[in-house]
């Protein structure tokens, strides 16, 4: 599960580094066929690359709450509720190596 977390994220960079690529020439051929003035095309680029990045965080956020719900689905333990049993088992131990030790 988490390798196939960390696969969708690694495409999600990769489509964000290809979508400056494509950014980039699209808004230089705007430029080279005049519908565009050199003068705006960096501000433009950084708007595009604005929005790009404001998608791809929305798109992380929506694959990190389907993945707590399905996980959420299967009874799987959370992160906290398994720090908090480990918790509890320490002090478990502790009180019991304590009684141990009174004997």
């Amino acid at each position: 599960m988490k390798d196939l977390l960390n696969n969708m994220y690694s495409l999600g960079v990769g489509v964000a580094a290809a979508s400056k690529e494509q950014i980039e020439k699209t808004v230089n051929d705007l430029v080279q066929r005049g519908e565009v003035k050199r003068s705006e095309s960096n501000q433009l680029i950084d708007d595009l690359l604005a929005k790009g990045q404001k998608a791809q965080e929305n798109m992380e956020n929506m694959i990190q709450e389907r993945t707590k719900q399905f996980l959420s689905s299967l009874d799987v333990p959370t992160k906290e509720e398994v720090d908090a049993l480990k918790a509890r088992v320490a002090a478990l131990e502790k009180a019991l190596s304590e009684k141990d030790a009174e004997k």
